[in-house]
């Protein structure tokens, strides 16, 4: 839910060769049910989204530690082949 200038910064600070979503109008995170009425800040999920636009997975349990490794199974898992 942070504005494109934040993301910008925080993408450039970890080097990543992919874009992160901005949302602060929150109307994605709405969306996406990972806020609601009783909910100010957005729960912590993944969502892997095919190429086709839809939704293969939803991680619900995301844990900061071992995240990075969780999303390389997952993609494994889905079938999704990694760059190299």
């Amino acid at each position: 839910m942070d504005t494109a200038e934040t993301n910008k910064k925080f993408a450039d600070s970890l080097e990543l060769d992919y874009p992160i979503l901005s949302d602060p109008g929150k109307e994605v995170a709405k969306a996406y049910g990972v806020i609601t009425a009783d909910k100010a800040y957005a729960s912590r999920w993944t969502f892997y989204i095919g190429k086709d636009g839809k939704i293969l997975y939803i991680d619900r349990q995301v844990s900061p530690a071992s995240h990075g490794k969780d999303v390389v199974e997952r993609l494994k898992t889905l079938g999704i082949q990694g760059r190299g």
